[in-house]
């Protein structure tokens, strides 16, 4: 005969301690990452300086940048060279990469300020709209870029933070996903050319 329970009326009646131990656990659990929850602008509005996009990306500027995979490792650096420029809400900012490998791309962002803080951009490469939200030093942009890869494209999302450092100088850091799955990141460090 087989002394495995089939259903749980075959259980024996014990109190449900295991269970109540398992759900207290589990809501500890979700409590902890609930303290873990992204970052957002708002939490940098008394940064200073303030970042003011619009006088930032205005002129010629310069980037120096890397691409490390999910694992740290550096696969590409790269120089980016910029010229921007703005009329009333809207802007130009015009990047020519050139990586280390001798290899060259161009991204020509059309950017619109929307007010209170929120942004607007977009370029040939990119699946729909960016949206930016700035608030303080930093300035946060979400976006699905269109990357080509080995003959193929893949949509790949972008949570891209930039953090005014002083009035030359920005820091950026980008996280690549798909899928939810964590592809690498992209580090740069901006300098504004004029002044």
């Amino acid at each position: 005969m087989n002394a495995t329970p089939t259903a749980c009326s075959d259980l024996p009646n014990r109190p449900h301690h295991g269970r109540r131990a398992a759900a207290l656990g589990l809501a500890a659990f979700a409590l902890a990452l609930a303290g873990c929850a992204t970052p957002t602008p708002q939490q940098y509005a008394a940064e200073r300086p303030a970042l003011d996009l619009k006088t930032y990306f205005n002129g010629r500027l310069v980037a120096h940048g890397m691409f490390q995979d999910r694992f740290g490792h550096v696969r590409r650096r790269f120089v980016v060279e910029m010229t921007a420029q703005w009329q009333g809400r809207d802007g130009v900012l015009d990047e020519r990469f050139t990586y280390s490998d001798g290899a060259t791309e161009r991204r020509v962002w059309r950017l619109t300020d929307l007010g209170d803080g929120r942004y607007e951009g977009r370029a040939d490469d990119v699946v729909g709209a960016a949206q930016g939200v700035a608030a303080g030093n930093a300035l946060n942009w979400r976006y699905t870029l269109a990357l080509p890869v080995d003959g193929r494209v893949w949509e790949v999302q972008f949570d891209d933070w930039m953090f005014l450092i002083d009035e030359r100088t920005m820091l950026n850091r980008a996280t690549m996903s798909k899928w939810g799955i964590r592809l690498g990141e992209v580090t740069l460090s901006f300098t504004r050319l004029d002044p």
